[in-house]
């Protein structure tokens, strides 16, 4: 979809610059993306402490797979 957008071109050209792309294009949308994915972790880290847990689960123990389980596993695996 095209739009149409009036951005600083001094921020365009940095960005284009600094992240070393070949077009205005490439920058904003490497740009646009990244901020996107910081957005995205903010959110995550502002639900540290929020969420309740099981102080007794062992998420090791689910890590320990006996060898034949895993073979089982993988062999009936539809593919």
């Amino acid at each position: 979809m095209a739009t149409n957008l009036a951005i600083d071109d001094s921020l365009i050209q940095e960005a284009v610059r600094i992240g070393h792309h070949k077009t205005k294009k490439a920058a904003v949308t490497i740009a646009l993306s990244e901020y996107i994915q910081r957005r995205k972790q903010q959110e995550i880290l502002s639900l540290f402490g929020r969420i309740e847990y099981d102080a007794s689960f062992d998420y090791k123990k689910q890590r320990q797979h006996p060898p034949e389980l895993l073979h089982y596993s993988y062999m009936n695996q539809s593919h």
